[in-house]
């Protein structure tokens, strides 16, 4: 798909083209517990001035004040970022960062897509496929790679089975991935781990704990950082783009909105 020239970007290193990898943040049926947005008119915003400071409306350049929202949202909702705190207490044997202390460079780096939309909703991605995947594309993992999981699930973003459809990541895939130097890993699903409605009918029927969120739990034993719900990974190459992906610096947050964004070079 050729950029129109708005949209292409001239940085030191050349000209790139970005794509939005991220969710719009509001109501949306693809959340259990969506997020909601409270909005003020900017008739509203000036009654607020008159209320504060006795300043009318017609004093006003416009006549009107400003607009805004109040967003009561969780910090895992629409495209987002989960610290290591997220997890667990503890990572690699010392508190775990919460969203705030995670290094910034981790959320900017050469981004890896590894297409595995052709798996069945609910299926494991192991090692194994990871490294198959990564043989199909001609690339060996580098230590700062940012690698993205193309399930296929974000087709299903605005409706309510999104958060039921996907493949995912188990532990060892985890550890895999960030003892090759991988310390940020996306999902364009609802989460990183297998569906959740998955993974709650699987306990019922076979009460095993190392099926639960075991992609999750891995970080108490490797700090590294997930970034799930992303969209748009089926119009970017498998290597050679640049993703940066900074999560808003929540105090002591275990996750973080983040405006996810991939610059391919034109």
């Amino acid at each position: 798909m050729s950029a129109a020239p708005e949209d292409v970007v001239t940085l030191p290193g050349g000209r790139v083209r970005p794509v939005d990898l991220s969710h719009p943040l509001g109501p949306t049926p693809s959340e259990p517990a969506p997020p909601q947005i409270a909005r003020t008119s900017h008739t509203d915003g000036a009654q607020l001035w008159e209320h504060w400071y006795g300043i009318p409306a017609g004093a006003l350049p416009l006549g009107a004040g400003f607009a805004g929202e109040v967003v009561t949202a969780s910090t895992h909702a629409g495209t987002h970022v989960d610290a290591p705190w997220h997890y667990a207490a503890t990572a690699e044997g010392a508190p775990a960062w919460t969203i705030d202390e995670v290094p910034l460079s981790w959320f900017i780096g050469p981004l890896v897509v590894l297409d595995v939309s052709d798996l069945r909703t609910g299926e494991l991605i192991t090692p194994a496929l990871i490294d198959a995947r990564l043989r199909a594309i001609g690339h060996a993992l580098t230590p700062g790679d940012v690698v993205a999981f193309r399930t296929g699930a974000d087709r299903l973003w605005g409706r309510t089975e999104f958060w039921e459809h996907g493949s995912g990541l188990g532990r060892d895939a985890v550890l895999h991935l960030v003892d090759s130097g991988v310390r940020l890993i996306g999902t364009d699903a609802w989460s990183l781990d297998r569906p959740y409605p998955r993974i709650g009918e699987e306990w019922r029927t076979t009460g095993d704990p190392d099926r639960l969120w075991p992609a999750h739990f891995a970080g108490a034993d490797r700090r590294y950082c997930q970034i799930e719900k992303l969209a748009r990974l089926d119009e970017l190459p498998p290597t050679g783009a640049t993703i940066t992906c900074f999560p808003i610096k929540v105090a002591a947050g275990s996750g973080a909105w983040a405006r996810a964004t991939a610059l391919v070079p034109v």
